[in-house]
């Protein structure tokens, strides 16, 4: 037996629930601020009065430079690189500013997707065998230029599954076929069949200098049967055939990195990041880590949950892939600690996305905020108007289970100023 709600006392009238929305951004779509903007118009038309807090959230991948950037009063730095399909695009890297929490050193925030984001590559030009991060590199090139003593590196949000071959190679390394020949340079995952050995002894001087600590998704790893091509290669446009070059490809990277950092990194968490840069920062030296450590260092998010009635988050899509590191499980893996509901909006309900109500994650409800079928291109042109109305009919719903709520509590009339309101609980009957 569980309990259906949870009761919390308000001293006046004129106190009103508390709502957090921390929501990640839509790809192509919403950036993070946005969507946040977007639900919390939602909630308003329903509840003017509603306390709202905003904590918009990135993962590394797109906004993340300029998140994290603009919470410091730092600068951004445009920079013109090789994009994804290998055509010249302008990029940004940024410095943090005096407000930060990394001390006092020169440092730098680069987000990959600036330079090999899906969002980069054109429909028609989809395909993880011929994409390359060759600009993230780039970006690194520039930022130690530019005296960083320190970069952060936001992973996600890719359109390339390289290994981090491209960025290498913009920082000097120098990789093999088994015949001797020399990779060109900005491959893509294709020309990796016959990889066998990296020169790593060109790589840009300051490397040994500057500590690169780059956030990753922490379940992504680079080759197996949860390998980051066949997990996530159809997403970026490779068909099945494709996927079994690029997984093939990917195991090459890992035999390199086994010779070259004498260990084996295959299933190394965060290896298969950003279709395996993960596994080519760790040969330029770069340190990787679960990307909400590197996140949470700018917001405290905990204390921002532990202080709300109900939270919703949201995504572009919810599904089987949510609980592994996605905005929305680990928003809510956190709320679970404080007993506080939390409830999703996606552009799409994906494959098992039922996994999400499992105890382990803890999402108590989740919507489409797509009221019925229409093209991606249509979705992605009406997101702002579809996700602030899914955001209002959520909280209608919300308020039916606080009407519900209060047919089980009895009100205090000893204090007149004193309002007892029934939110959601964490639990279900």
């Amino acid at each position: 037996m569980f309990t259906l709600f949870r009761r919390v006392s308000f001293q006046s009238r004129a106190q009103a629930p508390r709502i957090l929305v921390c929501p990640s951004g839509f790809k192509e779509s919403l950036d993070p601020n946005t969507a946040a903007d977007c639900i919390v118009t939602g909630i308003h038309r329903i509840m003017p009065h509603a306390s709202v807090v905003k904590a918009p959230l990135v993962d590394g991948g797109e906004g993340f430079t300029k998140a994290l950037v603009t919470s410091t009063d730092g600068s951004l730095h445009d920079v013109r690189v090789v994009g994804p399909v290998g055509d010249m695009i302008t990029s940004h890297f940024g410095f943090l500013g005096g407000d930060n929490e990394e001390g006092s050193k020169k440092t730098a925030v680069i987000e990959m997707a600036a330079a090999a984001g899906l969002s980069l590559v054109p429909r028609d030009q989809r395909n993880p065998l011929h994409t390359t991060t060759y600009g993230v590199g780039q970006l690194i090139s520039a930022a130690l230029d530019a005296g960083a003593e320190h970069i952060l590196l936001g992973c996600g949000d890719s359109g390339t599954c390289d290994g981090g071959v491209g960025m290498a190679q913009a920082l000097g390394a120098r990789f093999h076929n088994s015949d001797g020949s020399l990779i060109p340079l900005a491959p893509g995952g294709k020309a990796l069949a016959s990889l066998s050995h990296v020169d790593l002894t060109n790589l840009h001087p300051r490397l040994t200098l500057v500590r690169i600590d780059a956030a990753v998704n922490w379940h992504n790893v680079l080759s197996g049967p949860r390998g980051v091509a066949r997990v996530f290669g159809p997403q970026k446009g490779a068909s099945p055939s494709d996927v079994e070059d690029l997984a093939h490809a990917m195991e090459r990277i890992a035999a390199v990195a086994k010779s070259a950092l004498g260990e084996d990194i295959s299933l190394s968490p965060g290896s298969g990041a950003s279709g395996g840069l993960g596994a080519g920062l760790r040969l330029v030296g770069a340190t990787l880590h679960p990307r909400y450590d590197i996140i949470m260092r700018f917001l405290d998010l905990d204390a921002l949950i532990a202080d709300a009635d109900l939270i919703i988050t949201a995504e572009g899509g919810i599904d089987d892939q949510t609980p592994r590191g996605k905005v929305p499980s680990e928003v809510a893996r956190r709320a679970r600690a404080h007993d506080v509901p939390v409830v999703a909006l996606a552009g799409t309900i994906g494959e098992g996305a039922g996994v999400n109500y499992e105890a382990e994650v803890g999402i108590h409800a989740f919507a489409s905020i797509c009221p019925r079928p229409m093209t991606l291109e249509r979705a992605i042109e009406e997101a702002e108007g579809l996700l602030a109305d899914a955001a209002e009919g959520m909280m209608r719903m919300v308020l039916v289970g606080w009407t519900i709520g209060r047919r089980f509590v009895s009100l205090s009339t000893k204090n007149t100023e004193e309002v007892t309101k029934v939110v959601l609980g964490t639990e279900v009957l």
